[in-house]
């Protein structure tokens, strides 16, 4: 990666990733100078989504004393994705008003099956001994009553100090991890999946005392030190790293993150806010073959497609990372119907990109959204816009699978179906008649056996 600029890596990665990683592409290594159209990936997606996302099995119904189950009708129904769509869930039990709450939470349970959750340190424990862990702990068990995965966001950023932060290094340090233990130890079960370190590639540049003592470590210390911690804490949790750079520092920090050749974190967080220009569709795949050069799955962690006009900027505000500067109008149909198609392009690339088995987006409503921009896929009202409408017809109709047929002689049925959690309801002859739970995997044989 080193004889790479920043400038060249995309290109420089996507030709090696190309060359190198046949089995994850289906477009040659570009010649100079020549783009690849939008459409010309969207004409692949369908035949790579088939591939990744959809397997073949034999299913197998039998009696409780082993007997095949001939000729019974079987009707399947997807209930679950195995690929992880989500977003923040920032609002949950936020909102004053108890119907937009309701609206909220509705949404977003009949949409997602992913969910991150708040965990930025000077907000989550503003009184030092004192963490929001009543709150967090609320928000996952209502995730896990609906079926949906949770992941802690984030675990170490020197954006914000805690007000009660001291200076002394090894203080932040004793303290920093220890929150870590905390948070990932308190939570297994329920939370089991962390951004460990959020924006590691430019430590210092808030001025803070976490800063500070960050880039006294330098970046892959300072990661590498918590990233153990975590697995420490939870050997089972899936541990990211997370960033906005998709550049050679990034992909450089992540590469040294090893111990015994492997790597120490579990997927790569690449973020994608796209506020002001949405990202070309040949762009979203070569980040995406480059990343998967590590061998670890790509989740991207941070998505924004806005569908209200940029403003401009008011000079008399302080930027942050939370609120900058940036002005923005109101959500308009004309921008809602193109954020949706603008959706479903960036959403179909990475459905059929085999390293990406998660997408996460940001903010799930206008209101109160970051920037206070319209990035919602719901108003402020809580109605859905195109945008939400469009997602549920892929996740819900065109990406997911149904089935009914019957069984033959030996209780058997081949079946190919989508990846994930399905209800089943068996009828036999007789009129008796199942319901069942069964996983069609993507990582295992797929030869699920019914017992009635």
């Amino acid at each position: 990666m080193n004889h790479c600029s920043r400038r060249t890596f995309l290109r420089c990665s996507t030709t090696v990733a190309l060359l190198t990683c046949s089995s994850n592409s289906v477009l040659s290594a570009p010649k100079a100078g020549v783009k690849v159209s939008d459409e010309e990936i969207l004409s692949q997606c369908e035949d790579r989504i088939q591939k990744h996302r959809f397997g073949d099995g034999m299913l197998t119904v039998q009696t409780a004393d082993g007997r095949p189950a001939a000729n019974a009708r079987v009707r399947l129904e997807q209930t679950r994705h195995e690929f992880l769509f989500g977003c923040n869930i920032f609002l949950f039990d936020r909102i004053k008003d108890a119907a937009l709450q309701e609206k909220y939470n509705e949404h977003f349970a009949a949409l997602l099956n992913y969910a991150t959750l708040p965990f930025y340190w000077p907000m989550y424990e503003p009184q030092r001994g004192q963490p929001a862990h009543a709150h967090a702990e609320k928000t996952a068990d209502w995730c896990v009553a609906h079926g949906i995965a949770c992941k802690g966001h984030p675990l170490v950023w020197d954006f914000l100090d805690p007000r009660w932060l001291p200076r002394d290094f090894e203080e932040i340090q004793r303290l920093s991890h220890a929150r870590v233990t905390d948070c990932v130890g308190r939570f297994a079960g329920k939370i089991d999946r962390w951004d460990v370190v959020n924006e590691p590639t430019h430590l210092g540049r808030f001025g803070t005392r976490l800063g500070e003592w960050a880039q006294s470590l330098g970046a892959v210390p300072y990661v590498r030190q918590h990233l153990e911690t975590a697995r420490a804490a939870g050997p089972r949790a899936t541990l990211l790293v997370n960033d906005y750079r998709v550049d050679t520092p990034f992909y450089d920090i992540l590469d040294q993150l090893r111990s015994g050749g492997r790597l120490i974190f579990d997927v790569v967080g690449i973020q994608s806010h796209m506020h002001h220009r949405v990202w070309p569709l040949e762009k979203v795949w070569q980040v995406c073959d480059a990343y998967a050069r590590l061998g670890v799955p790509v989740h991207f962690t941070e998505t924004t497609i806005v569908s209200g006009a940029f403003l401009g900027r008011d000079k008399s505000r302080q930027p942050n990372a939370f609120a900058d500067e940036e002005l923005w109008g109101e959500s308009t149909a004309e921008l809602e119907a193109r954020q949706a198609a603008q959706v479903e392009k960036f959403y179909t690339a990475l459905f059929a990109h085999p390293a990406v088995h998660a997408v996460t987006w940001w903010d799930f409503s206008d209101f109160k959204a970051w920037k206070r921009a319209a990035a919602g896929w719901l108003r402020k009202d809580m109605s859905p816009k195109p945008a939400y409408e469009k997602l549920r017809e892929l996740i819900k109709g065109r990406w997911s699978s149904k089935l009914d047929a019957r069984t033959d002689e030996q209780g058997g049925l081949r079946a190919r179906l989508c990846y994930g959690d399905y209800q089943a309801v068996i009828n036999l002859a007789n009129g008796a008649e199942f319901k069942k739970k069964l996983s069609w995997p993507r990582q295992s044989e797929r030869n699920p056996v019914i017992i009635i």
